[in-house]
Order: structure tokens, then C-alpha cells, then sequence
């Protein structure tokens, strides 16, 4: 095995577990959920082809709908977050750079493209997710306000995990 699927397995493990074991049972007033979980899928390398990524997204959602109890939510917004990761980063990556730059990280890609990247593509997961939860327009100011503040938190800790684990390097 190569050592990126290695590593992506590990991940993949961590941040279940510490998604359904910790940030699960943290909420902050009831208005704020972190999902730190989607790093996985936004961390994957850039060479990963579309349906690995489709599968990968499925699983990952799966895996956690089944800690949650939540039929298909997270499995969904998953898949969606997949579509979304695909179409920014062809808009805004060019593909010769893919051999000096295999995976989006905070320290390989600079830290204003990444942190655009984790926030619309975190956005997108949350905005999906809760209003398929709630699936209604009359709380639609309550549901917003869940995107924003769980945004806000999810992107927090993804920007302090890849400050924290990730070795800073040079972009050119």
C-alpha cells in the first residue's frame, strides 16, 4: 500500500472518531455544530479520480449517519460536498500544478486559497445538512443561523488542525 493511502485510512479513522466520540456532544446553544469530519474529504489529493471521490464522500456519510442516527443527511451532504470540492478546484486550480502540489493543505496551497476553499465548500455542507434536517421555510432564520455560526466553528477548528499537524513549507 502506498503510503497516501495509508495515511488517508488513518485519517479517515480519526476524524470519525473524533467526530462521533467528542464534537458530537458539543453544541453551543444549540446554534453551533462543529462537522470537522468533512476534512477528511477536503484533504483528499488532488490526483483522487471523480468516483473514488463519490464513494469515499458516500462512505464517510454513511459511516457517520449510522453514529448519528440520521438516514442519508450526512451521506448526502457528503456526496454534495464531493460534487462542490470537484467543481472549485477546477476553477481554481490549474492541472500542471498538480505534481508539485498533491493534496490541499493549508501549508501547500497558502493559507488565503484554503481557507476560501474550506469556507465555501464547508458552507455548502452545512447549508445542505440543515436544511435537509429541518426541511422547512418557516425556520428558515434559525436555519441560517445554524450555517453561519457551525460554519464558522467547523472552519475555526479545520484552520487550527492544519495549523497544528501539517508542516509549514514554501509555496512557489
Amino acid at each position: 500500500m502506498s503510503r497516501a493511502i495509508i495515511i488517508n485510512i488513518l485519517r479517515f479513522i480519526v476524524l470519525v472518531f473524533i467526530q462521533v466520540f467528542l464534537l458530537k456532544n458539543i453544541t453551543l446553544y444549540n446554534l453551533s455544530t462543529p462537522y470537522l469530519y468533512i476534512l477528511f474529504i477536503l484533504l483528499l489529493p488532488f490526483e483522487t479520480p471523480n468516483l473514488v471521490l463519490f464513494i469515499l464522500a458516500f462512505i464517510l456519510g454513511l459511516t457517520i449517519d449510522a453514529f448519528y442516527d440520521t438516514p442519508g443527511l450526512h451521506t448526502t451532504a457528503c456526496v454534495l460536498l464531493a460534487f462542490v470540492r470537484i467543481l472549485f478546484i477546477s476553477i481554481t486550480v490549474q492541472k500542471e500544478g498538480f505534481d508539485n502540489e498533491p493534496e490541499p493543505t493549508l501549508s501547500i496551497m497558502g493559507f488565503r486559497w484554503f481557507f476560501t476553499y474550506a469556507l465555501i465548500l464547508t458552507v455548502f455542507h452545512h447549508f445542505f445538512l440543515f436544511n435537509m434536517e429541518v426541511f422547512r421555510f418557516s425556520e428558515i432564520q434559525y436555519t441560517l443561523g445554524r450555517v453561519l455560526l457551525s460554519s464558522l466553528f467547523t472552519v475555526f477548528l479545520i484552520l487550527v488542525s492544519g495549523l497544528l499537524f501539517f508542516k509549514s513549507k514554501e509555496r512557489k
